[in-house]
């Protein structure tokens, strides 16, 4: 019994990975090891000698069992500390910062927007960037002969030759989402509907896509004095000043009568703009009353509603506001420039906490 003892324990102290442990266990415990054979010898023995031979056998058994054990989880510990050592990191070391991403300043100034007119209690709505032709143009009252609908100024969807069916377009503003607002809310109604827009044409001032907000209120008793104060609360607030002149000017829009053009007073002294003072007048949008044949389109009754629409373009007033001189450069892509241009993606816009930061 000494001698098995002995053996197996110096064996397993010297194994040298699970491998040799398995090996050893089989030796020593396995159906044919040399400790199982002892006990199974103890069924030819006499009931004297088996009382003696019994509790030393077990004892043994359980002896080589935990030293099995504990080498099996010496052999574990090593593993880890070896591989610890080989994967030694030192955390005090500094970081590498992370790529910092920015708020594209269309993005802000859309936001900034959305928070003046929610204020206003405007709620914002949204619709289709491919339109009908009923919804982009005759549902707004432009006739079938206005320079809008040619394919110069408008992008029209493929059609199959012998395709009957109305033409889908690019839509060419974003009026095609107040007249489903009214056709699923009705009136009374007070919405902005801000968006990606889309006309050929391209330079300096002007992208095949870019991206327009349109207001519009129904009620029983609007009128152009409550779209004036709207509009001038909207740029005392979007332009961050204490006080605004706007002059209206009379123009012409299929889908408004009376129109109006509006313009802000504003100094361009030194090449940078002023709000509110000065002598110089820049135009900024489009108005007017909300026409009746616009009214009867989007089913809500011209003889019992009224209302304002006016839109402005995203874009424009982006670059107004933070000095920047080529709309193209908007979808260049260029790093460095959203770096300059862009907002921090935290600073989310607010009356109270302010819009721009």
């Amino acid at each position: 019994m000494d001698d098995l003892r002995q053996k197996y324990l110096s064996a397993i102290a010297g194994a040298a990975d699970e491998a040799a442990l398995e090996e050893i266990r089989v030796a020593a415990l396995g159906k044919k090891g040399e400790i199982s054979l002892k006990m199974r010898e103890l069924g030819r023995m006499s009931p004297e000698e088996r009382k003696v031979m019994g509790p030393k056998l077990n004892a043994l058994k359980d002896e080589i069992n935990s030293a099995l054990a504990a080498r099996r989880a010496a052999l574990a510990d090593a593993a880890l500390e070896e591989r610890l050592a080989a994967e030694w990191l030192d955390v005090t070391l500094p970081g590498r910062p992370r790529p910092q991403g920015t708020v594209h300043p269309v993005s802000q100034v859309t936001e900034e927007i959305i928070a003046i007119f929610a204020d206003m209690g405007f709620a914002v709505a949204e619709g289709p960037q491919v339109e009908s032709d009923w919804y982009n143009f005759d549902a707004l009252n432009i006739p079938p002969h206005h320079p809008a609908r040619q394919e110069f100024d408008t992008f029209y969807m493929y059609r199959a030759e012998g395709d009957e069916r109305p033409p889908h377009v690019l839509r060419t503003h974003t009026s095609p989402v107040q007249i489903r607002a009214m056709e699923a809310h009705g009136a009374p109604i007070r919405v902005i509907a801000p968006g990606r827009v889309y006309r050929s044409d391209y330079d300096q001032t002007h992208t095949p896509m870019f991206h327009q907000v349109e207001g519009l209120a129904i009620d029983r008793d609007i009128s152009m004095a409550n779209l004036k104060w709207v509009l001038e609360e909207f740029c005392r607030a979007f332009f961050e000043v204490d006080h605004v002149e706007l002059r209206f000017r009379a123009s012409h829009f299929p889908f408004t009568e009376p129109s109006a053009e509006v313009d802000l007073r504003c100094s361009w002294k030194g090449g940078q703009l002023k709000v509110g003072e000065g002598d110089d007048w820049m135009e900024i949008l489009g108005s007017g009353m909300v026409h009746p044949k616009v009214l009867k389109a989007a089913g809500v009754d011209p003889g019992q509603w009224q209302g304002f629409a006016f839109g402005l373009g995203i874009d424009r007033l982006a670059m107004l506001k933070y000095g920047i001189p080529d709309l193209r450069a908007f979808f260049d892509s260029d790093l460095r420039w959203l770096r300059h241009y862009g907002f921090a993606a935290l600073d989310v816009p607010t009356l109270h906490g302010g819009l721009s930061r």
